[in-house]
């Protein structure tokens, strides 16, 4: 049996979190629930606290920290804010910290316990696409694990064991293509939000389904992989595969192709990250090979979802272009969920941002905090007189 893992989830009321915890309950024995952390859901983290027992939990601001130690038994530590997260990553008794949080925010958190030694496994893309040579410096230097858990770079990553970075020709992502595959481009401003969020596979938080249905989520998993694997943009494709079977390919030097399949199932790859090397037994639905009718493959439509082609211009243009390419898409996709912006409106927003950043190539975490805010308020203020 291996050895008992403290394990620290950061986002533990969002999708990724909750999926994680249902692993970790079938996995008894491996692991010990030390910290938990939730932005604002304190009726769902108080149940986690009553299953997990955890040492200590975080919460978005002080007020629901007040509010959630009057409503526990005093034996689990509450701490709040940014403060809070940095502070519990560090801790002794954390071995592996799986980071679920939404958009920027988990970089800081990330960076912090890839310095203080502790194995990660990411779920939030951001992290790298914004202070990716941050952060793999700092992996290099501390010799800690960065384990992929999003479904593709997991794929990835499982094509990749007992293999040789100089035999890989290309990496390929799959794409499902979204909601809105075949719905001509015409008829985007019209596009509701109901219908950004219904998903045709995947079960994801708000920000993430509406960064599937413009494929930027697919333009930030290219620059998420050249960071995790050492892979130059130009041998990295996007194929919009709808089934959702095959989560990703590895093409060779020798022209074979290694594709990862499985049903559409997060737990899948959480546990991947988790138990690494290791492969236990686990209750997810096998695939059923006579029941597939198809599995068909179309390239993206680039003239269509621009935001694809938008996140391999800040790749190219290096340095501080995907932090603002980030910050601008946050900003435009919470416009668009908040009824400001129509989905067709997605893209200029970024555009706006990128045409007008002069990108530095040598950066710090500060200069990072720094155009990310910069970034939000002038992708807000141009974007205000736009709105219908």
């Amino acid at each position: 049996m291996p050895a008992l893992r403290n394990i620290a989830i950061l986002g533990s009321t969002g999708s990724i979190g909750q999926s994680a915890l249902d692993v970790i309950s079938r996995l008894a024995g491996r692991f010990r629930v030390t910290y938990l952390t939730a932005q604002r859901n304190i009726d769902l983290l108080r149940q986690q606290i009553n299953q997990f027992r955890p040492r200590g939990v975080v919460v978005g601001d002080e007020g629901a920290a007040a509010l959630l130690r009057a409503s526990i038994d005093g034996t689990t530590e509450v701490l709040a804010g940014d403060r809070g997260l940095l502070d519990v990553v560090s801790r002794d008794d954390v071995d592996l910290v799986l980071c679920s949080l939404v958009g920027f925010a988990g970089l800081k958190p990330t960076l912090r316990a890839v310095e203080a030694g502790k194995d990660v496994a990411l779920a939030n893309k951001e992290t790298l696409v914004v202070g990716g040579a941050l952060v793999m410096a700092k992996v290099r230097e501390t010799g800690v694990r960065l384990l992929p858990v999003d479904s593709e770079h997991s794929a990835i990553f499982q094509c990749l064991q007992g293999e040789e970075l100089r035999n890989v020709d290309r990496l390929i992502l799959t794409a499902s293509g979204g909601p809105f595959l075949g719905v001509e481009m015409e008829q985007f401003d019209t596009i509701t939000v109901a219908q950004a969020l219904n998903h045709p596979t995947w079960r994801m938080g708000n920000k993430i389904t509406i960064d599937s249905a413009t494929l930027m989520n697919k333009g930030l998993e290219v620059i998420e992989a050249c960071w995790l694997f050492g892979i130059p943009p130009d041998r990295i494709d996007v194929v919009i595969h709808p089934q959702s079977i095959i989560h990703s390919m590895v093409e060779f030097a020798d022209g074979s192709v290694k594709a990862q399949m499985g049903i559409p199932d997060m737990r899948m790859p959480i546990q991947y990250a988790l138990t690494y090397p290791e492969r236990p037994a686990s209750p997810s639905p096998r695939l059923d090979f006579s029941s597939l009718r198809a599995m068909t493959f179309l390239p993206p439509d680039t003239g269509k979802f621009q935001c694809l082609p938008l996140a391999f211009r800040a790749l190219t243009m290096g340095g501080t272009a995907p932090a603002v390419l980030n910050a601008a898409n946050e900003v435009a996709v919470q416009m668009f969920l908040d009824g400001d912006l129509p989905f067709a409106g997605i893209p200029g927003v970024i555009r706006k941002a990128l045409d007008a950043h002069t990108p530095a190539q040598s950066f710090t975490l500060q200069d990072l905090e720094r155009i990310d805010a910069e970034t939000r308020s002038s992708a807000r203020r141009h974007s205000a007189p736009t709105l219908t």
